[in-house]
């Protein structure tokens, strides 16, 4: 067994252990092999003079991190070494455009290369020669892997001379790497590029070399900590997310205090008014009652689309439940650190709770007297799927128009499709069931009413339209400023790593929507609405 199997094995996609010889003795060896051979990557440990693999990933404009192409778009060259193929590990590469391809450099562990080596040459046509020129005139930078540890750098630089006006493109032809090791493990790189020494002016018809220099440095850095450079405090500022947490808190408090008042001191003294002993039933009916107690015969009628309603109820419990197991496993687990972990952990945390959404929506359909519970099984099922994949698969042609790295491949789109039908599909279906036989039995307090009651006009704030938009000012307010991190982390390319605070927002956020829904709920009923 040799340090380099894995990597063979990736060479050979038609290798077949279970050919020749039979299961038995195939997971024994393969007990053996996991136990002998380091495969890079995968376990982050190197034995000296093993390759190590340098990735290309993309390149893009700086000012958006969101456009991305294939490193090899430009016209670039690979290096002398043979091309190992490489298959997206997740769904959550693809989906995130993540093209490794292999730069053919040829890195081995803790061995220097102090020359530079020359690895490629390209001949530059005209159209190359202006490619390059648009590129390092928007300032594009490309973004390469090595050991699952990204590097970022600019691509040339772009001069503008005063004297005559004459524009120059300098490309960086060469590149020094210096990586950082802890025994076995890699836990630092760094690429530098400088105009004063290793560039060249881009002009057709011209050969451009490529070299390239290698340096190992011990360093004392452990290897859980080696994502530490890439976090950048000076985005994620704890002052701004404590004070923000604190407003939010605030106006929990707030929210609190104005359901309790409500609900002991309003209700109570309804409830005291209209069960007094000195009014009888007639009296009761006859009397000037108003309000919500007016409605108490039609406050329990089925809405007007229920089959709708019990999927977003029943998809909003799943995402609720979802996005809590994704939070406390980006906190346990530091997902920041692997690529496409986070959306890897969302995709199959909201496959494996797809019973809760089937559970509570499709129990919900059942108290509404809803009668065709397999079709609303379905939409709930298909409801937030359809949304995400629809407006995915319409990004996805501009993507492939402008043959963006972000296109999403054929293949990956089929094994979207089919988690939905095979996965996500059966386990809805297997809580809307398991939701109807146990919570699905109409319990309501009080019969209702054959004739709808006429509902009384009113002022036009207090429609259910109006209190709608309304009662999102309050949740999203709780949240607004941690979304701007969250976007910012996104746009501009920075790791968001303040989970905890995450975690916080996310209750705050839960405690704010039920205040609020209880408030408008009551101000809603107390109009003589009952279209809760």
């Amino acid at each position: 067994m040799t340090p380099n199997l894995c990597t063979y094995l990736m060479r050979t996609p038609s290798f077949n252990p279970l050919a020749k010889i039979s299961p038995t003795i195939f997971i024994l060896l393969l007990g053996l092999i996991s136990s002998t051979v380091k495969c890079d990557e995968h376990t982050h440990r190197y034995k000296d003079g093993e390759e190590v693999v340098l990735w290309m990933n993309t390149v893009r404009p700086y000012v958006n991190h969101q456009e991305t192409y294939n490193y090899f778009s430009l016209p670039f060259c690979r290096g002398p070494k043979k091309d190992i193929s490489h298959y997206h590990e997740t769904i959550a590469e693809a989906i995130q455009g993540v093209e490794l391809e292999f730069s053919g450099l040829d890195m081995q562990f803790k061995k220097d290369i102090d020359k530079p080596s020359q690895y490629c040459s390209v001949h530059l046509t005209a159209k190359d020669a202006d490619s390059f020129k648009y590129a390092i005139k928007n300032l594009y930078s490309y973004q390469m892997y090595l050991d699952d540890l990204p590097i970022e750098g600019l691509i040339g630089e772009y001069k503008r001379h005063e004297n005559d006006g004459r524009e120059s493109y300098y490309l960086f032809t060469h590149r020094d790497f210096y990586i950082g090791y802890n025994k076995d493990r890699i836990v630092d790189v760094n690429v530098t590029s400088s105009i004063a020494t290793n560039y060249q002016e881009i002009e057709p018809n011209q050969q451009l070399n490529f070299t390239y220099t290698v340096q190992w440095i011990p360093s004392n850095v452990e290897f859980r900590d080696r994502f530490d450079k890439y976090l950048d405090p000076a985005v994620f500022k704890p002052r701004i997310h404590w004070f923000s947490i604190f407003n939010s808190f605030m106006m929990v408090l707030f929210l609190i205090g104005l359901v309790s008042m409500i609900l002991m001191r309003t209700l109570r003294r309804d409830y005291a008014r209209y069960s007094r002993d000195e009014f009888d039933d007639l009296e009761r009916d006859l009397g000037d009652e108003y309000g919500w107690k007016q409605i108490h015969t039609d406050v329990f009628r089925p809405p007007s689309q229920i089959l709708l309603f019990s999927a977003l109820v029943g998809a909003g419990c799943q995402v609720l439940t979802s996005s809590f197991v994704i939070i406390i496993a980006a906190i346990v687990g530091e997902l920041y650190t692997e690529r496409g972990s986070i959306l890897s952990t969302g995709i199959f945390a909201y496959t494996l709770l797809s019973p809760i959404n089937g559970f509570f929506g499709g129990s919900l359909y059942s108290r509404l007297r809803g009668r065709n519970w397999i079709k609303q099984s379905l939409v709930s099922a298909a409801l937030l799927p359809a949304l995400v994949c629809g407006t995915v698969f319409l990004i996805n042609f501009i993507a492939i128009y402008y043959h963006a790295s972000r296109a999403i491949p054929f293949g990956t789109m089929v094994s979207v499709a089919a988690i939905c039908l095979f996965i996500i599909l059966p386990l809805t279906l297997l809580g809307t069931i398991v939701g109807r036989n146990t919570r699905g039995q109409v319990d309501n307090p009080c019969r209702t009413s054959p004739v709808p009651r006429p509902i009384p006009e009113k002022k036009w704030y207090m429609e259910p339209s109006m209190i709608i938009l309304m009662g999102g000012i309050l949740p999203f307010g709780s949240i607004s400023i941690e979304m701007y991190f969250i976007f910012t982390s996104f746009w501009t390319f920075k790791i968001y790593y303040v989970y905890g605070f995450m975690l916080l927002v996310f209750f705050i956020a839960i405690a704010v929507t039920i205040c609020v829904t209880i408030v408008c709920t009551y101000i809603l009923l107390n109009a003589e609405d009952y279209r809760w």
